[in-house]
């Protein structure tokens, strides 16, 4: 198995809180892989670190054999980011937006506008190309980060949480484009805490809970012979058997 992104003894602690607790994970390329948990497993730690936004305190990691941190500048043209939270030049419009992005990234003028033309009709927002970015919905912001990600035609992309606030028709449009991308032989890799849009989307899971990995390997060997993705992540970050509403007899019925 040829590994698209191999993590090795992965730490990282804010304070006292431990969010990452020396993981080891060799990703497989090619694929389209959920990194998924609970709130607060980390998640997002992980990615920021395998993509060089956050340096670890132990561990290191490879992006198709080269050192995130011995050398950013070769992993960095190699992968596309989508962060939580994504901050963007909002003051540009939707293809200012992906001209600087590309141009940035050393590519051709001419090449840049004809893969922005591309993506923004692609991702129905040749209609707001033109519009600020601060005024564009979650769902097209979501959109035009994934677009910025894409344009430079990455080996591998990170996302974090990419379907978070997005309404379901731009979720589909993006997940049409992620899919034709890894059909091609590209990697996704990307982090998600509902275990359905997982099970739909991905061929290879690993699962985290408490900064730790639990299970990992591809999607029907960490299910295994639960019904679902969901009951098996359930049992594998000991959720199983709370009752929520042990403790909630006076809630219901109006106040009182």
């Amino acid at each position: 198995m040829t590994s698209a992104v191999s993590v090795r003894g992965l730490w990282k602690r804010f304070g006292q809180q431990v969010a990452v607790a020396g993981i080891d994970l060799e990703l497989p390329a090619g694929k389209f892989i959920g990194l998924v948990g609970p709130n607060g497993a980390g998640k997002t730690t992980t990615l920021s670190m395998a993509t060089g936004l956050l340096r670890p305190d132990q561990g290191a990691v490879e992006v198709v054999g080269h050192d995130v941190w011995r050398d950013p500048v070769a992993v960095k043209a190699r992968i596309g980011v989508l962060p939580e939270g994504l901050r963007l030049f909002e003051r540009l419009s939707g293809r200012e937006l992906l001209a600087y992005s590309g141009r940035l990234r050393g590519l051709p003028g001419a090449e840049v506008d004809k893969r922005a033309t591309q993506l923004l009709d692609v991702l129905d927002l040749a209609g707001a190309q033109h519009k600020l970015v601060v005024d564009y919905s979650t769902g097209m912001r979501k959109k035009i980060g994934l677009a910025a990600a894409l344009l430079h035609n990455p080996e591998v992309l990170f996302l974090d949480e990419p379907f978070e606030g997005v309404d379901p028709v731009s979720a589909q449009t993006i997940r049409g484009v992620l899919e034709r991308y890894t059909g091609s032989g590209a990697t996704v890799v990307f982090s998600s805490h509902v275990m359905e849009l997982v099970e739909s989307l991905c061929d290879w899971v690993a699962v985290m809970a408490a900064g730790r990995i639990r299970a990992h390997g591809p999607l029907a060997e960490v299910r295994g012979d639960a019904p679902s993705l969901q009951q098996a992540f359930l049992e594998l970050v000991g959720a199983q058997g709370r009752d929520a509403g042990s403790d909630l007899d006076w809630l219901g019925g109006g106040a009182r």
